[in-house]
């Protein structure tokens, strides 16, 4: 881990848990609910994570931890950092976001292949950054080796991430939509950066749940194929638990 001025930094306490080497972050209780489900978590062993609640499973030869859900690049950063003092060296966060790209559609899947930095935390971790980071490519490649042993398609590509999801303006979307992004969304960057900054592998999985690419927003929250896309995606993760 890198040497730090910080005044404030995370540790592990004496009552800390171990949660072994592979970690989930889920953004959404509704896909947490999903994945404890799957995993045969005991949400009534559950611990509280800030304002979170954090999942072991200490059953399997492969512990792992899941943990949500959260919103922003503040509170994802937040949880990361405990989960890295914690024993956390692969990390893969599931989230949902909005399409800018006529190409992509709601309930489809993007691996993010990088993020551009456009929220407040990651300039904290890094100096001189060229507005871009990218994930961990050992993450990313085991990801789309389960979503294609699955036959589940996917996009991959370049994803937005940013503090204000109401000044998303027509302006900004043209101009990402030119540097061909597929998407925006809020965590990806800091995660990514904050993955980088404390050498941990992160990647992730996003499901599509909404469009902004026509520049009138197109909510999907309810639409059956992105629901279905949850539940596929939650189910390749569980198989990744024991892959990583």
């Amino acid at each position: 881990m890198p040497s730090s001025d910080a005044i404030v930094n995370p540790v592990r306490g004496k009552n800390s848990p171990n949660l072994g080497p592979v970690a989930i972050m889920v953004a959404s209780q509704a896909d947490l609910n999903i994945l404890y489900s799957l995993m045969n978590l005991d949400k009534d062993k559950s611990k509280s994570l800030f304002v979170s609640r954090l999942y072991i499973d200490n059953n399997t030869e492969n512990i792992f931890s899941v943990v949500g859900p959260f919103m922003g690049a503040p509170y994802a950063t937040m949880l990361l950092e405990t989960l890295i003092a914690w024993g956390a060296e692969k990390i893969i966060f599931f989230g949902w976001c909005g399409s800018i790209s006529s190409d992509v559609k709601i309930g489809d899947i993007i691996v993010p292949a990088s993020a551009v930095i456009d929220e407040g935390t990651s300039k904290h971790y890094q100096e001189g950054d060229n507005g871009m980071v990218k994930p961990s490519v050992y993450i990313t490649e085991k990801v789309k080796e389960a979503l294609i042993k699955s036959d589940l398609a996917f996009h991959e590509g370049v994803v937005w991430s940013t503090d204000a999801i109401y000044r998303e303006t027509r302006e900004k979307v043209k101009y990402y939509q030119d540097e061909d992004v597929l998407a925006v969304e809020m965590e990806m960057s800091a995660l990514f950066t904050v993955g980088k900054f404390r050498n941990v592998q992160v990647g992730g999985i996003l499901a599509v749940s909404d469009e902004l690419s026509t520049f009138k927003w197109r909510p999907g929250f309810r639409n059956e194929q992105f629901k279905k896309s949850r539940m596929t995606v939650c189910e390749v993760i569980n198989d990744l638990c024991n892959a990583l």
